[in-house]
């Protein structure tokens, strides 16, 4: 996507083609006439005036034309007849004006016998205001004229209004749109929640930029598809499962399934942190060593600073752990009843994120998720992998990733335990290291390294290969010509290293992938419980702009609907809050 005068969105001269003007999102750059574009609001009109000029000839006049096309060309036609020349030469004189005008006419560039200050005096003392221009003042060898500015205004907020207006073809107006980017088409990946646990603020900024990305191509024109990426598979979802065996109430599930999910989530998490505590302390009785392994959940991974932390010291494993585990491997050797458990919780949280969107007035054409990618598109990859020569193994404790041409340190596995290996694609004549793709199956005592963290190898598929298979049956689906990934900054690597598996083994569309990142929101684990949900930060805008709303009573009775202006105002305020802070 180009940046810059691409969107700029006011028109400009066009020579070739004087009636054409300059949409959102074309090539040309206007740039050089931004001076005069912040001057007056017209240069931002993409409207049709249906009002015809008198003087204008009828071939000049379109539809489709705003105030400052109609302005122009009534004063070529006053210049046309004034210095006896072509109305296309006149409308190719008419420049974008300088010093404070709207337009400027250079008199020399029309090469006449006549000296130019003769010219010059003609066209002032001739000159008619109309609807469309008020003055015209001589300045040397230029003549500017000036937009009558009470026209211009109305005419401006008149188109405004009209464009914003919804129809059957652009269901929020047409106001600002063009189809520069019409015939193609743009998958964007945001906002992708967990399921099973409450939608919080870190999942809102990806939600943001995902939908500000998505409208602004559809404004030029692209076919959008908005993709929802559910994070619903992992070992987390047998931690869920054990949880509910536990501490799952059918009548707690009807009232608010996501809540109770997640306090389910967090009491079987504290399950496995006090077994957990109970075997260091029985190790260091005992003088063991254990071996270092750390949770897929996506949700939770660490930044760079807290890995280097986490690699000094071992993470959580526990019966409970092991117990989630196994029922995950169950999970994706297709057992009936787990996976009945897991489809419900999964519908569940669907609909009460839909009910969240709603609010949020976001939407999604596509709900996926890790669980969708097929066995054949996986097994696919490794046959693609294996036919091109690109696969290596990967023992435990090998790095991730290589930055700086240096390995991560850290990375020592558990004395006189080698374990298998992995199998890998060796990335790291890219400074993305060996990017584990496969994992075997050896009872979870061994571990490796995926997204630049340690995971127990239980014979699950891993994060990476899923990702890589569901790009390629996105592409196999809907054709795309471009797809967005918008995830924090967390996953870089990760990233880096599907886009890269992707152009090695060859796919055609390794160049239309793009991650938009951004700076992930700290302070929140779901597994603690220390997470603030949005909808609470919603509602407690809500009431903070009611409150402030209904301080002036005679103002709050002109409200039809205080609580729905309220909840649209606090919830405005809480994305531009988020959005403020540097990506």
């Amino acid at each position: 996507m180009s940046g810059g005068s691409e969107f700029c969105g006011y028109r400009s001269e066009n020579k070739e083609k004087p009636n054409q003007t300059l949409a959102l999102g074309s090539a040309k750059d206007p740039s050089e006439n931004s001076t005069n574009a912040r001057q007056f609001g017209g240069n931002l009109i993409l409207g049709s005036i249906e009002s015809s000029f008198s003087l204008f000839s009828s071939n000049m006049v379109s539809s489709s034309q705003s105030f400052l096309d109609l302005a122009r060309q009534s004063i070529a036609v006053q210049v046309s007849k004034s210095l006896t020349i072509s109305l296309d030469a006149a409308l190719d004189g008419v420049d974008y004006g300088k010093k404070q005008a709207d337009f400027t006419v250079a008199v020399p560039r029309f090469r006449l016998q006549e000296k130019p200050a003769t010219l010059i005096q003609r066209l002032v003392s001739e000159f008619q205001a109309d609807d469309y221009v008020e003055s015209a003042v001589a300045d040397g060898v230029f003549v500017h004229y000036r937009c009558n500015t009470a026209n211009l205004i109305r005419e401006s907020l008149t188109s405004i209004y009209k464009q914003s207006q919804p129809t059957e073809t652009h269901p929020n107006g047409s106001y600002g749109t063009n189809e520069s980017g019409k015939g193609r088409k743009v998958i964007v990946e945001f906002s992708s929640p967990n399921i099973a646990k409450p939608f919080h603020a870190g999942h809102l900024r990806s939600t943001i930029i995902g939908t500000f990305l998505s409208n602004l191509f559809e404004a030029n024109g692209w076919e959008v598809i908005r993709i929802n990426y559910l994070g619903d598979w992992g070992k987390q979802y047998g931690l869920l499962a054990v949880g509910y065996k536990r501490y799952g109430s059918e009548v707690e599930l009807a009232k608010d399934p996501i809540m109770h999910l997640f306090k389910v989530y967090r009491e079987v998490n504290k399950d496995a942190d006090r077994q957990f505590e109970e075997n260091l302390a029985q190790l260091a009785n005992e003088g063991a060593g254990l071996v270092v392994t750390v949770d897929e959940d996506k949700e939770d991974s660490l930044d760079d600073k807290k890995k280097r932390k986490a690699k000094k010291k071992p993470v959580r494993q526990s019966p409970t752990d092991d117990e989630a585990r196994q029922i995950f491997l169950q999970m994706e050797q297709g057992d009936a009843e787990i996976l009945a458990l897991w489809r419900r919780f999964r519908e569940l949280s669907i609909e009460a994120y839909k009910v969240l969107y709603q609010r949020l007035n976001i939407r999604f054409d596509v709900y996926l998720g890790e669980s969708l990618v097929t066995t054949k598109g996986m097994a696919s990859v490794m046959d693609a992998l294996r036919a091109k020569d690109l696969l290596t193994s990967k023992a435990k404790g090998e790095s991730a990733a290589i930055r700086s041409g240096k390995p991560d340190e850290g990375k020592e596995a558990a004395d006189g335990d080698d374990g298998p290996a992995a199998v890998a694609i060796d990335l790291s004549e890219w400074e993305l290291g060996k990017a584990a793709l496969e994992k075997p199956g050896t009872g979870g005592t061994s571990f490796l390294w995926v997204r630049g963290l340690a995971i127990n190898l239980d014979g699950t598929t891993v994060y990476l290969l899923r990702d890589i298979a569901g790009a390629i049956e996105r592409y196999e689906r809907y054709n795309f010509d471009k797809m967005i990934y918008v995830v924090g900054d967390q996953q870089d690597v990760h990233m880096a290293q599907c886009f890269k598996t992707l152009s090695l083994i060859g796919v055609p569309f390794a160049d239309k992938l793009e991650h938009v990142n951004f700076g992930k929101v700290h302070g929140m684990s779901t597994r603690k419980g220390e997470v603030e949900f949005l909808e609470q930060i919603l509602d407690t805008s809500k009431d903070a702009m009611l409150a402030q709303m209904t301080k002036n009573p005679q103002k709050a009775q002109e409200i039809s609907d205080l609580e729905l202006y309220s909840d649209q105002v606090g919830m405005t305020c809480v994305k531009i809050q988020d959005m403020q802070a540097k990506r």
